[in-house]
């Protein structure tokens, strides 16, 4: 249990309260029962510091008051919206015989001797927070999911934690998962086609296309140069000489 140095405070005017919260003081109120109640002051850094911890809302924090030691339990804490600072906490003062609806955070243990966890399980957390009605005296400060022998597919109920004495979930009427141990899940990725199977059919085709554009390439060189060379030119003995008219005579030979 946490404890706490706290004093009486009488202040009456907003701008006590801000010249305490200054100081480094934390304002509160202790309410409940058939005591009146109490205006006190806590310091800052202490406060911080048990509000840093886990279940601060679920813990019974012992106030000590000029010498008398009061049970609380912090029921909700202001804070300032630029700082984030505690400016001020309502304790409940814990009253043997009363009933109060408080949620109470959820651990988990023996994570690593479930055989469904080891095979790749996953822990579906439900509720991370249950919601209680106990007597004051009587709060919980956490409850405990030992996961020690669960297997995949194992749902994890209300049933199967222990919860103390005249402790009861405000759910009635049913036995609700807390949480289950769930089969993995796997994603198969497609499988990749082989790069050098890919590389040697790009050559091929590479190849087979540089090769036709080379066939098409000679047959065309071969066609014009014969086609000009061999078609259009004369050889070169024939050249100069032209062919008799057909109308034309022959000269007469000289005697």
């Amino acid at each position: 249990m946490n404890s706490l140095e706290a004093s009486i405070r009488n202040t009456k005017s907003r701008g006590e309260i801000n010249s305490l919260r200054q100081k480094g003081e934390v304002p509160a109120i202790i309410y409940g029962g058939k005591e009146e109640n109490q205006k006190i002051s806590l310091s800052k850094k202490q406060v911080k510091y048990l509000i840093d911890q886990e279940n601060f809302l679920s813990n019974i924090i012992d106030l000590n008051i000029s010498g008398q030691s009061i049970k609380v339990l912090p029921r909700e804490v202001s804070y300032d919206i630029l700082t984030d600072d505690p400016i001020h906490i309502d304790f409940l003062r814990i009253v043997k015989g009363a009933k109060i609806i408080i949620e109470i955070p959820v651990r988990f243990i023996n994570n690593e001797k479930s055989p469904g966890l080891k095979r790749g399980g996953v822990l579906n957390i439900v509720r991370r927070k249950i919601e209680l009605k106990c007597a004051t005296e009587n709060v919980p400060n956490e409850l405990v999911v030992d996961l020690d022998g669960l297997e995949i597919g194992t749902s994890i109920k209300i049933s199967s934690i222990s919860l103390p004495e005249n402790v009861k979930p405000t759910i009635q009427g049913r036995d609700f998962v807390v949480a289950t141990v769930a089969a993995p899940t796997v994603f198969k990725e497609p499988e990749k086609p082989a790069e050098g199977a890919e590389g040697a059919e790009g050559a091929e085709g590479a190849e087979g296309a540089e090769g036709a554009e080379g066939a098409e390439g000679a047959e065309g060189t071969t066609t014009d140069s014969t086609s000009k060379e061999g078609g259009d030119k004369a050889p070169e003995g024939e050249k100069g000489k032209e062919e008799p008219k057909k109308d034309q005579k022959a000269p007469a030979e000289k005697k």
